[in-house]
């Protein structure tokens, strides 16, 4: 009887453990992070590793197309005064030399009487420096007074000088300061003309107007190249240097992409928005960029090779980045991994997975989801 009560129990132990191999893949896992799926559902799940990339890191930013400020030229209205004739339009194309605006001014008269005093003056003190040398050499007067009369003469050319270079400083020109010589005729009017050849993109005033001296009269561009500028975040503007590839797209010009390098970073942050300023010089023959569109410039880094894990992949659980490894033919565990920048093709991986171990490529949401789902049918069968 002995003998066959330990048989008996020896058959039951080994019933036992024969139940406990036999787990049914649909039975919850007590391990909280782990989920198994039922067979018929793994043809919804992609598998597989994370592959071996050549990518390169982007950084996407908003930006605008402006002019060269190089070659922009903000036209002044050199004296105070009342604008009689405007002869030029926003959008216009004009010439170096080209007239823009005539003005008429009481200071200009003021000025060119003050230059032909001064050359009165000095034709006055020439006949009598050559008057004192013939009267020296006559014995009349002494060496004393010619240099009196001398000093008299370079005290009168240069009151002459600063005259001449007042009036060239207002737009005078060489030739019409010697006109006014020759004529003696004073003229109130000055004429405004562009420093260069561009487009007009601002008309400050109007015709009657009264301006001041230094007031912009307009602004003239030249748009044969143009400027993409953008503002990068401060957290982003360590990736930037001179010389960074740059791909540029404009939503005013679709399909078309601007590529080249960054010709300047600013070595500042703007303490007010907390940004760096960035540049790149966009030739424009055709003037088809206009300053003030609107541009998305993407930063490009060199390429290297990484490990990507897809999108579709990664769960978001308590502010952490994670992915489902397999561990079974139909089981999974949510593990957290560390992951690195983003590219278009994924995320790269830092750490977290070891060579060879397989993980959920797609459908990672819907898995996550169905996890929860049972740990909370499980939750309310306890309680």
């Amino acid at each position: 009887m002995l003998i066959c009560a330990f048989g008996a129990l020896a058959l039951a132990g080994c019933g036992a453990r024969g139940s406990e191999t036999k787990v049914d893949a649909t039975s919850p896992p007590r391990n909280p992070l782990e989920i198994a799926v039922r067979p018929d559902l793994m043809r919804d799940i992609k598998v597989g590793e994370p592959e071996w990339r050549e990518v390169s890191a982007t950084l996407r930013v908003a930006g605008r197309i402006e002019a060269d400020e190089t070659r922009v030229a903000r036209i002044n209205a050199p004296v105070s005064g009342r604008i009689m004739d405007l002869d030029v339009i926003e959008g216009q194309a004009v010439v170096r030399g080209q007239v823009l605006a005539t003005i008429h001014s009481t200071d200009l008269s003021a000025l060119e009487s003050v230059f032909l005093k001064a050359d009165s003056q000095r034709q006055l003190a020439e006949r009598a420096v050559v008057r004192a040398r013939q009267l020296l050499d006559a014995g009349v007067i002494g060496e004393a007074e010619l240099l009196r009369r001398e000093t008299e003469l370079q005290q009168a050319a240069a009151e002459l000088a600063s005259a001449r270079q007042q009036l060239k400083v207002l737009g005078v020109s060489d030739d019409g300061l010697k006109n006014l010589q020759t004529t003696r005729a004073i003229d109130s009017l000055i004429q405004v003309v562009s420093s260069i050849s561009g487009r007009v993109l601002e008309r400050k005033v109007t015709i009657g107007q009264v301006v001041q001296a230094a007031e912009i009269i307009c602004v003239v561009a030249d748009l044969s190249n143009v400027w993409l500028v953008a503002d990068v975040p401060e957290q982003s503007a360590g990736r930037i240097r001179t010389g960074k590839a740059v791909q540029a797209e404009i939503p005013a010009l679709p399909g078309e992409t601007i590529t080249g390098k960054l010709s300047y970073v600013s070595p500042v942050v703007n303490p007010e928005t907390r940004t760096v300023r960035m540049r790149m010089d966009v030739p424009n023959p055709e003037r088809k960029y206009k300053p003030a569109m609107l541009a998305t410039i993407t930063l490009l880094d060199s390429a290297e090779r990484r490990r990507i894990i897809p999108l579709n992949a990664i769960v978001r659980e308590n502010n952490e980045d994670n992915v489902f490894v397999q561990t079974g033919p139909a089981r999974f565990e949510l593990r957290r991994v560390t992951l690195g920048p983003e590219f278009p093709a994924g995320r790269a991986l830092t750490d977290g997975l070891r060579p060879g171990e397989k993980i959920v490529l797609d459908g990672a949401f819907h898995l996550n989801n169905e996890r929860k789902r049972l740990l909370m049918q499980g939750g309310a069968e306890g309680a």
